[in-house]
């Protein structure tokens, strides 16, 4: 299936301002489902806590002597008030603190960054603005910015070249944008975003950085 390279630049307020041709060795990959999801499956596994816990019999308050008697009362046998079958005892084989993480292959992860990548582009849901600067942070304007550029009912995921400190605290209570510095996207975003939304300097970095 052909994929076409040349993509529009848009402005702030919408409009065309130009064309630029993507770099085949980053967005022109034919995609890998299989390898992201191997990925994906590691990422989310890797950013579990691991500190679920709960009391077994030797951890709980209670126990020391023998609850009654072991015969004669009519009751069950009992030696200890910290026995799972009774309440307030301990757990049986109850979770403990783990660790969920896996080493992923660099070459791996690298390949499955690009297979995101490639797949954005080859369903068109990729789009270039030529600057998101902002000078104060402001949700509303992001947000005016995105209805402008079709994107507002969209989970989208922005990618700059560097350190964009308004922008981020300007997204960072929007519940459908994230943003990224773009040498620092990860497969697992880009998958979960309905539209990649790079800045013209941050494709020239992902295409420096990765092609």
């Amino acid at each position: 299936m052909a994929v076409n390279m040349e993509v529009k630049i848009y402005n702030k307020e919408g409009a065309e301002a130009g064309t630029v041709t993507l770099n085949e060795a980053v967005f022109g990959l034919e995609p890998n489902p299989v390898l992201v999801h191997q990925y994906i499956v590691n990422y989310l596994a890797n950013q579990r806590q691991g500190t679920a816990s709960a009391k077994g019999r030797t951890d709980v308050a209670g126990g020391g002597a023998k609850p009654w008697r072991q015969k004669g009362t009519g009751r069950a046998r009992a030696g200890t008030r910290r026995s799972p079958l009774w309440k307030g005892g301990g757990i049986i084989f109850g979770p403990e603190p783990r660790c969920y993480y896996k080493k992923f292959p660099r070459k791996m992860k690298r390949l499955a960054l690009l297979s995101a990548f490639s797949d954005k582009a080859r369903s068109e849901k990729l789009m270039v603005v030529d600057d998101l600067s902002m000078g104060e942070i402001k949700t509303k304007a992001v947000a005016v910015i995105l209805d402008k550029l079709g994107l507002a009912r969209q989970k989208c995921l922005i990618l700059d070249e560097g350190k964009n400190d308004n922008l981020t605290m300007s997204v960072r209570n929007m519940q459908k944008v994230n943003y990224s510095r773009a040498p620092l996207a990860n497969a697992y975003d880009i998958v979960n975003a309905d539209v990649l939304l790079i800045t013209k300097a941050g494709l020239e970095k992902i295409e420096e950085v990765f092609a």
